[in-house]
């Protein structure tokens, strides 16, 4: 196809969205290099053998390991789910957010690695920070994706964004040693399927034209919004591929889906999307949550949850201050062994980003949940947030139970 790249004065929209490859298994590559091209998971939290593994080698720099030495996934237990896996052990099948004992029947072979969140950070702000340098207009999607406006940027224009987006991979590859997959396209919609189409280390380009040829033979799937739920449904409807969603009376999908899903996944198959690349977003909520190893329970396993109900809540405040923010209220989630859910909301007089205060509050939702059953989860979330400073923080003067959370009337 000939490249439909305009004249200068008539430049066209070019949204890129660019996802690093394997992010928390290459962050960890980094220090692990004996381990590449290994099928690698990522995943499960920390746990004593890796601690041992660490100690065990004393100085001895970490690319030293021998090979033999790592655990593997078919000795692990518990109920960790895998954050990411390397593209060696993608091929047996094992990918994000599967159980690992269930990824352990598939690849038992595979080197399972704790996820460092404080290397992922420092390796999600350089990349993102080697973005903006060359294109300011970027959008944060999470801690390995983005989205980057580059319709004014030198050479965004050009051969529809391939050489900057060469360019972009190139000076991430430098800073950081890590590779990203980038498709450009004329909005967010097409750009994120793009950026699969060619991974690792690739690019991808999608004009308006290619809409047929590229997009229409995808499965409804792929596109972000429709989740397995209206994927199941348009299955009964002997809807499988986007060309065939394009296909449908838009009426119909308003009589199957509502009015405005309906009339969404029209312009969805149709390749539109207006949305803008906003480079600031105002966060809903923050939370933290963990899943146990085994199920505890709230009377004979008190003094364990109580620990880790507290070390959520600091987390959970030191995660507001960090991002300069304040919240007015706090809720608790929690998953039974029979996998049902409960959640509770407690509102305060004012906003905090205390860990103490959070820790009263979420206390007081816990008294409005019952605690009969054992827990496979426990959560905190903040939400009716705020910028700190714009809004006072709780007085301590009108709040006493602040200073000393521990003299409330604590379930655990």
């Amino acid at each position: 196809m000939s490249d439909p790249s305009p004249s200068p004065a008539a430049k066209i929209r070019r949204i890129a969205h660019l996802d690093m490859d394997a992010f928390f298994a290459s962050v960890e590559l980094l220090r692990y290099p004996q381990l590449k091209g290994l099928p690698v998971v990522i995943g499960g939290g920390w746990r004593k053998v890796d601690e041992e593994l660490r100690a065990a080698q004393g100085e001895r720099p970490l690319r030293f390991i021998p090979v033999e030495s790592f655990p593997l996934l078919k000795d692990y237990v518990g109920r960790g789910v895998i954050t990411t896996a390397t593209y060696a052990a993608r091929q047996f099948g094992v990918g994000s957010a599967m159980g690992m004992m269930k990824a352990a029947k598939l690849c038992p072979q595979a080197i399972v690695l704790p996820v460092d969140f404080s290397e992922i950070r420092k390796y999600s702000q350089l990349f993102k920070s080697t973005i903006t340098e060359i294109a300011p207009l970027m959008q944060d999607r999470g801690v390995d994706e983005v989205y980057i406006d580059f319709t004014d940027v030198p050479g965004g224009q050009r051969e529809g964004g391939r050489v900057l987006a060469w360019l972009i991979q190139k000076a991430i590859f430098e800073k950081t040693g890590l590779t990203c997959s980038v498709g450009v396209a004329p909005n967010k919609l097409l750009a994120k399927m793009a950026s699969e189409f060619n991974k690792p280390n690739g690019i991808s380009i999608v004009y308006e034209s290619d809409l047929q040829e590229k997009i229409w033979p995808l499965h409804v799937r792929k596109i972000n919004g429709i989740g397995p739920k209206a994927g199941e449904k348009l299955a009964k409807l002997h809807v499988h591929t986007i060309g065939e969603l394009a296909a449908q009376d838009p009426g119909w999908l308003v009589d199957n889906f509502g009015k405005a899903t309906g009339a969404w996944m029209h312009e969805a198959a149709w390749g539109r999307d207006d949305r803008p690349v906003v480079t600031e977003s105002e966060p809903v909520s923050m939370s933290r949550e963990t899943t146990f190893d085994r199920d505890l329970h709230a009377v004979r396993n008190k003094a364990e949850l109580g620990a880790i109900f507290t070390d959520l809540c600091l987390r959970l405040g030191e995660d507001l201050q960090r991002k300069g923010y304040v919240a007015k209220t706090i809720g608790i989630k929690l998953r039974y062994d029979d996998f049902k859910i409960a959640t509770r909301d407690q509102t305060a007089d004012s906003y905090t980003d205390d860990g103490a205060t959070i820790r009263r509050l979420a206390g007081q939702c816990l008294k409005r949940v019952p605690l009969e059953k054992k827990l496979r989860l426990l959560g905190v979330r903040a939400s009716t947030l705020a910028r700190a400073g714009e809004v006072p923080l709780a007085d301590e003067k009108k709040d006493p139970e602040r200073a000393d959370s521990n003299t409330t009337d604590q379930l655990f």
